[in-house]
C-alpha cells in the first residue's frame, strides 16, 4: 500500500534508537525524507548510513533537544535543508526514575525538561511550516500515562502531559488541517526497556511475568508494529482522525487480566 509519503519531510525525535530508529525506517521505506534530531551524533550518523543504503533519503542534526534554542535549531536546520516539513514526530525520552520518594524537586523538573518540554517547543517552532503543508504531528506517549508504574513521577507526569497537549493541540490546530495524534506503546522491547530491565532485581523472572501479562500471543510489540501505526497515521490514508490516543500494546493496558 502506497502510503503517499514520498518527498515529504518528516522530523523524527530520538530516531537513531528502539522506536525511533523503527519510526525513521517506516518512513524511509515508504520514500520519505527523514530528519533525524537526537544528541549522540555517532548513533545519529548510522541510522542516516542505513537509510541511504538501503536507498532512502535522511539526515541527522546532533542536539540535546532539553534546551529550547536547539528545538528551534533542529526546525531551521530541517527547513534550510529541505525547504518543508510535512510532519513533526515527537518520540526522544527516557523513564529515568525521578519517584515521589526517591527524587526532589531538582530531579523532577529536570525529568519534566527531558521528557515533555521539548515536545512544545519543536511543534511551536515548527507550526508555521506544518501550516503550510497541512502537515501532522505523532506523539509517542507510554502506558504509564494512564496505569502508573512507580517510582517514575516525572517521565508519568510528562506523558499525560502528553496526552492532553494531543487532544489540545488537535483542537487548536483544526483551522489549519493540521491533525495531531498520540501512540501509546506499553511493553516493547528496545534498548532503553532492557536497560530499565536489567537495573531491576531478578530480571529475567521479571522480565518472563510481564511476557506472560500481555494478552495476545504473550510476546512484546515490536518497535517495527508501533512504526507502523506512526506512517499510517502521517499517511493520507488516515486524513479524518486527529486528537486520538491510540495504545499499540497487544491489549496490555485495557484487556481484562483474567485474560492472562
Amino acid at each position: 500500500m502506497d502510503l503517499q509519503l514520498a518527498n515529504k519531510v518528516y522530523i523524527v525525535t530520538g530516531g537513531a534508537k528502539g522506536i525511533g530508529a523503527a519510526i525513521s525506517k517506516a518512513i524511509a521505506a515508504e520514500k520519505g525524507i527523514v530528519l533525524i534530531a537526537g544528541r549522540k551524533k555517532a548513533d545519529n550518523q548510522a541510522i542516516v548510513d542505513e537509510i541511504i543504503k538501503s536507498g532512502g533519503k535522511a539526515a541527522s542534526v546532533a542536539v540535546e533537544l532539553a534546551q529550547p534554542e536547539a528545538c528551534k535549531e533542529v526546525i531551521d536546520f530541517t527547513v534550510e535543508k529541505y525547504g518543508r516539513i510535512d510532519g513533526l514526530i515527537n518520540n526522544a525520552g527516557v523513564n529515568d526514575g525521578v519517584g515521589l520518594e526517591s527524587g526532589n524537586p531538582e530531579a523532577f523538573m529536570e525529568s519534566l525538561q527531558k521528557n515533555l518540554s521539548h515536545y512544545y517547543n519543536l511543534a511551536h517552532y515548527a507550526l508555521p511550516h506544518l501550516k503550510s503543508t497541512k502537515g501532522s504531528i505523532v506523539n509517542i506517549g507510554s502506558k504509564v500515562s494512564v496505569t502508573g508504574q512507580g517510582n517514575t513521577s516525572g517521565y508519568a507526569s510528562s506523558k499525560g502531559a502528553i496526552n492532553a497537549l494531543t487532544r489540545e493541540w488537535a483542537a487548536e490546530l483544526l483551522p489549519y488541517s493540521i491533525r495531531v495524534n498520540a501512540v501509546l506503546p506499553a511493553e516493547v522491547w528496545t534498548p532503553l526497556y532492557e536497560t530499565w530491565i536489567n537495573s531491576l532485581p531478578n530480571p529475567k523472572e521479571k522480565l518472563a511475568q510481564i511476557v506472560s501479562r500481555i494478552p495476545l500471543e504473550k510476546r512484546f510489540t515490536t518497535a517495527e508494529e508501533i512504526a507502523n501505526m506512526v506512517v499510517f497515521l502521517l499517511s493520507p490514508a488516515s486524513s479524518h482522525t486527529t486528537g486520538q490516543i491510540l495504545f499499540v500494546d497487544g491489549g496490555y493496558t485495557h484487556l481484562d487480566r483474567s485474560l492472562t
